[in-house]
């Protein structure tokens, strides 16, 4: 049966067990449940593990210990915290991962543990799927420690291992079930081999299934993190519409690691189209960041405003989905953080709220695999591009309720004399008022912003098209400009407009 959660996703480490000095408090053991009680959040997600060690005293597996140096002890201050705020834990008789799962329970919430199906650390260079181009060699995560040479599943041991863990998880603790990562690393076997091995890896997730909803007393829930389109789930070894088919899951969570941006209009229709007559949830998975390192030049990380996460959050519940997760919210979660998490579990509440839409980035390297986005893109003298923009808000039908609309476009290599014609859904902008102004701070002179202010020309609910021409540039100047960003803001009044 299809159930609303809002979920919301701790990994363990960057906001818990990395940042407390040992010996780590009852009170904040449970910072990680407190933070969101109150909140829209009824699905408290937790990461067990990073692929070296589970944050639990684990009978199936191994605690994490860190790596140490040959004196024993540890070279980095978050994994020494790590390990001694559960050490510290276990010495005064309590489970870390209980205390967890105790304090969501008290406080009304579901706890499911989350499992990252590639990592195992009995790997043996045999059990691991080689470093497959182009995700290992992607410039925004590589060296992060986000991708590497994860467990080939072919292998039984390797299979045998997530079995037990995830049986553990489900019927030695109290949680309400088990989610399955197949996000990090993502292959689950050899890229040439994938397509070939689907069986393998259905059979697996059948098993799982049978032990985390088949476990003594209530049925656990089993959900999993998939890739956000079919060909993507299916070259990585995932046949997630034959899973669904099947009633494998409880829930799907679309996503990819890569990178952490927000995006507005993610391509999971196929997977509402196929759940839809199936018990399975769909939940949109809300990334933290507008701006994500390593992407582009000059850039730094940047926490997506409430309007953007609002923007994505009100196009999931549009496309279908029965729930939304966040995680990694700005840290530690304040007023503005907690008032976002309930307002993105009632899809009312988002209707008549700030919005601001913006394209996905194109990463070169995860476009090969099936993962592409609209912008940078580039525009010839005599050329003309497109850009597609879907909204859920409905600016024409809600037009006493729109204090203003901006679109904002943003120039590399652009200069003021450019002979440029734009259009949005076949109606010319060049009566709409356009502000200019430098498109970066460090560089101020390779870009710049302009900003339409809609009167004459309103975007509508559902896909937009933009079309942005090169028809001239000034004597001397030859080269392309590059359409680096497309943004929508659509902003409210509490008041009618007066018309």
């Amino acid at each position: 049966m299809k159930k609303q959660r809002i979920l919301y996703f701790n990994d363990a480490r960057h906001y818990y067990l990395f940042v407390h000095e040992p010996p780590m408090s009852l009170e904040e053991a449970w910072r990680p449940i407190d933070e969101i009680a109150g909140t829209s959040v009824n699905t408290f997600v937790y990461g067990v593990e990073r692929g070296d060690g589970l944050f639990y005293p684990s009978r199936a597996g191994r605690m994490f210990e860190g790596s140490m140096l040959e004196t024993g002890g540890h070279e980095f201050t978050y994994e020494w915290r790590t390990v001694k705020n559960m050490q510290g834990l276990i010495d005064r008789g309590l489970d870390p991962l209980t205390v967890l799962i105790d304090r969501a329970h008290d406080k009304g919430m579901e706890f499911i543990a989350s499992l990252r199906m590639h990592s195992y650390l009995g790997l043996k260079d045999e059990h691991r799927v080689p470093t497959a181009e182009p995700w290992a060699s992607n410039p925004s995560i590589a060296g992060s420690g986000l991708l590497f040479n994860g467990a080939d599943h072919s292998h039984k041991e390797v299979r045998e291992h997530n079995l037990a863990v995830a049986g553990e998880l489900a019927r030695d603790y109290a949680t309400d079930g088990v989610e399955l990562d197949f996000i990090f690393t993502a292959h689950s076997f050899p890229r040439e081999e994938a397509r070939d091995k689907l069986d393998v890896m259905t059979n697996l997730v059948e098993e799982i299934s049978e032990t985390v909803r088949g476990r003594p007393g209530s049925p656990g829930i089993l959900g999993a993190r998939v890739l956000p389109t079919e060909e993507m789930c299916l070259n990585a070894g995932h046949d997630v519409r034959d899973w669904l088919d099947k009633g494998l899951l409880d829930y799907v969570l679309p996503m990819t690691y890569d990178p952490f941006r927000l995006d507005c209009d993610p391509p999971i229709e196929w997977l509402v189209e196929a759940a839809q007559d199936t018990d399975t949830s769909v939940y949109g998975f809300l990334h933290p960041y507008y701006q994500s390192e390593g992407v582009r030049r000059f850039i730094e990380v940047q926490h997506a405003t409430p309007a953007m996460v609002r923007a994505a959050a009100a196009n999931n519940y549009k496309k279908g989905v029965d729930g939304l997760c966040a995680w990694f919210l700005k840290w530690p979660l304040g007023d503005d953080q907690r008032g976002l998490l309930t307002q993105i579990g009632d899809p009312d509440l988002l209707e008549e709220s700030d919005k601001h839409y913006f394209l996905r980035w194109r990463s070169d390297t995860m476009a090969t695999v099936g993962w592409d986005g609209q912008v940078p893109q580039p525009i010839e003298v005599g050329e003309k591009s497109s850009f597609t923009c879907e909204i859920a808000d409905d600016p024409i039908g809600n037009a006493r309720r729109i204090r203003q609309l901006l679109l904002r476009i943003k120039l590399d290599n652009s200069a003021r004399d450019d002979q440029i014609t734009y259009t949005l859904n076949g109606d010319s902008l060049n009566e709409e008022q356009v502000v200019s102004s430098y498109g970066g701070q460090i560089a101020p002179y390779q870009a710049r912003w302009l900003e339409f202010r809609l009167r004459k020309v309103t975007p509508r609910q559902g896909l937009n098209e933009l079309t942005i021409s090169l028809d001239g540039r000034p004597d001397g100047l030859d080269g392309s400009i590059t359409v680096e960003d497309v943004e929508l803001l659509v902003e409210y009044t509490p008041y009618p407009t007066e018309v």
